[in-house]
């Protein structure tokens, strides 16, 4: 299983956390990503993106086709986010477009089985791997991506 993390594009401020949009810079973050994505997906991946409006926005560039799911809100817990995208067993490459801290505690502990809080830029994606290899789960990095790694 794939299990893609990305961290929705910049957002404007604002005191409904829910209802921050996109900037401009946001927008175009998300839409280079988005296509950088479509280019190496496959076409039956499933796309999830929490309630708040920012990150409805950002999976839209994506695809028009996505789940909402209360449990990839900003105050989610590592516990609920692997619930909710079934990891590992879902069998297929999930997106999920979602929101620190919960990425880059998720990262940690799948990478390092530690409960730690890394740093995931804004716009930027972790694209995991889990794999069963001589008996032994393995969870790997294949690619960590800002939107600045992007640009021209």
């Amino acid at each position: 299983m794939d299990l893609i993390l990305w961290r929705h594009a910049e957002a404007e401020d604002g005191s409904d956390d829910l209802a921050r949009a996109l900037t401009r810079n946001g927008q175009q973050q998300a839409s280079q990503m988005a296509q950088w994505l479509r280019d190496r997906l496959p076409e039956d991946f499933i796309l999830l993106a929490s309630e708040a409006k920012r990150s409805q926005q950002t999976a839209a560039l994506l695809s028009k086709r996505f789940t909402v799911m209360p449990e990839l809100n900003p105050d989610a817990s590592v516990e609920q986010v692997l619930k909710a995208v079934n990891w590992p067993e879902a069998g297929k490459t999930i997106v999920l477009v979602g929101h620190q801290p919960y990425i880059g505690r998720l990262s940690a502990l799948l990478l390092g089985e530690q409960p730690l809080l890394w740093s995931v830029k804004k716009g930027s994606v972790w694209w995991l791997n889990h794999r069963v290899r001589h008996d032994l789960e393995q969870v790997r990095l294949k690619v960590m991506m800002t939107p600045g790694m992007l640009k021209p």
